[in-house]
């Protein structure tokens, strides 16, 4: 086991070395690190970002597409052989086809490699050779990002949180009852344990469904070839007890198999590798499941937010080895569900939600900055008289239908405030108003030779991202 850490960590000292070596002396590489949590729209941003970087007429927010300078964009293979290749061709095709729909969403790890080529700007820019840079997308599910928090915390502590969080949940109910009828200090008996990791599977699944986002543990909701196995058999249990052989005692062992064996290696072969991260975020979706699913919200930016600080103990500084996230970018998604005059309040309330966090990281000069975006822009915007007012709303086509309908979802406050006190303080329902949601489908477009699909703030994100590596 020695030896076989020890060359496991030499073979991997010498793949970062290389690494170094090669964008030091050859091409530069930027690795971009793109997740989300529930629905929040990872596969559009991936598809339209790279579709809008291949074709730049609609990103004057980005400063070389502006300028010129880039000469060309286009499609490499993906450098690590053992990772999924994001299928863009696919998923445009979804999105921009004569009947659009959305494409199916994140189920697992995948890369994609974009490489651009660029003319140096400035005065002697005309002097000097263009120039490549590789932009590597590596795309995963939110909820093995929001793991990190479990690496710091005994099954004690994720239980005792986990069951305290849950505990006036009605998706919780079920398993709750269970997890307080069963004594874990009983023998481990393999049918009790299954029954409570799939009562607990089947809370994490409805939670995500009314919007709620610190589902964890993630590979519960995505096991893949992990379904069944000992490490997914597991869930919070009540008390402390330690008697060898009882059910809680096997609980706490696969949690810390959990953490080890899945946790672990996903952070030190993938995460450890990112340079630049965006976070998207469904904060509408949020918002109109209600004040707990926004203070659910807050606290899983925190949590993010964490995974980004390394030093905080031995083993996220043996798997970080010092490396430092440069920027995240927290996007709040569908800012086309909004009419434009909303926008500046979305993003003033996405800033609000990871602004505690912000405060307490020492991220070491990386920045952090939120935005308010919509990857694929589904709608149009509209005014229609309502109850004697003229009424700002946007107008799309409902998916499922294709009906065309107008929609207001409600004034967001000006004050963030005014969401995130009645989260904080546990309100069931919110005081001052209503927040409604809806389910748009993509519009039928054409795209002219040189446009990607449309989209809001697109260019300002991939600017705020990578630009100055541009």
């Amino acid at each position: 086991m020695i030896l076989g850490d020890i060359a496991d960590g030499l073979t991997r000292g010498v793949g970062r070395i290389g690494g170094t070596v090669s964008e030091a002396f050859f091409e530069p590489v930027v690795r971009l690190g793109v997740t989300g949590l529930s629905r929040a729209g990872k596969t559009v941003f991936i598809t339209s970002l790279v579709a809008n970087l291949l074709n730049r007429q609609r990103m004057p927010g980005l400063s070389a597409a502006a300028e010129g300078r880039i000469r060309a964009a286009y499609l490499q293979p993906q450098p690590d052989d053992t990772l999924p290749r994001f299928p863009f061709e696919d998923h445009l095709a979804a999105l921009t086809g004569p009947a659009p729909y959305w494409p199916d969403g994140t189920r697992g790890i995948s890369e994609l490699r974009l490489s651009l080529r660029l003319q140096a700007g400035g005065f002697f820019g005309g002097m000097q050779g263009p120039r490549t840079l590789h932009l590597d997308i590596v795309d995963y599910p939110g909820e093995w990002l929001l793991d990190l928090g479990l690496i710091e915390k005994s099954y004690d502590q994720w239980s005792e949180e986990m069951l305290r969080r849950i505990e006036n949940r009605p998706q919780a109910q079920d398993f709750l009852a269970r997890a307080h009828a069963t004594d874990g200090d009983a023998a481990l008996d393999e049918g009790t344990a299954r029954g409570l990791a799939e009562s607990f599977t089947a809370y994490l699944r409805a939670a995500r469904a009314a919007g709620f986002s610190d589902c964890t543990p993630g590979r519960f909701l995505l096991p893949g070839d992990m379904a069944g196995s000992p490490v997914l058999t597991f869930a919070p249990l009540p008390g402390t007890g330690r008697r060898r052989g009882s059910l809680r005692r096997e609980f706490e062992r696969r949690y810390d198999a959990y953490r080890r064996e899945v946790v672990g290696p996903f952070f030190r072969d993938h995460f450890a590798r990112i340079d630049r991260q965006v976070v998207l975020v469904d904060a509408l979706g949020a918002i109109h499941s209600g004040p707990q699913a926004v203070e659910d919200l807050r606290v899983a930016m925190a949590d993010i937010l964490g995974a980004f600080r390394p030093g905080r103990n031995a083993f996220l500084s043996r798997i970080l080895q010092g490396k430092r996230v440069e920027r995240i970018l927290f996007a709040a998604t569908k800012a086309d569900h909004l009419h434009h005059v909303q926008h500046p309040r979305l993003t003033s309330i996405m800033e609000a939600l990871v602004a505690d966090a912000r405060a307490r990281a020492d991220f070491a000069g990386a920045r952090t900055e939120a935005m308010a975006i919509a990857a694929l822009r589904a709608t149009t915007e509209d005014s229609v008289t309502h109850e004697g007012r003229e009424l700002a709303v946007v107008r799309g086509l409902l998916n499922g239908s294709k009906r065309s309908a107008a929609f207001h979802p409600g004034d967001l406050p000006e004050d963030p405030a005014r969401l995130l006190t009645p989260a904080r303080q546990g309100e069931q329902a919110w005081l001052d108003g209503d927040y409604a949601a809806m389910d748009f489908a993509p519009q039928p477009a054409v795209l002219k030779p040189g446009e990607g699909p449309p989209h809001i703030r697109l260019d300002r994100a991939a600017q705020f991202l990578f630009g100055d590596r541009l």
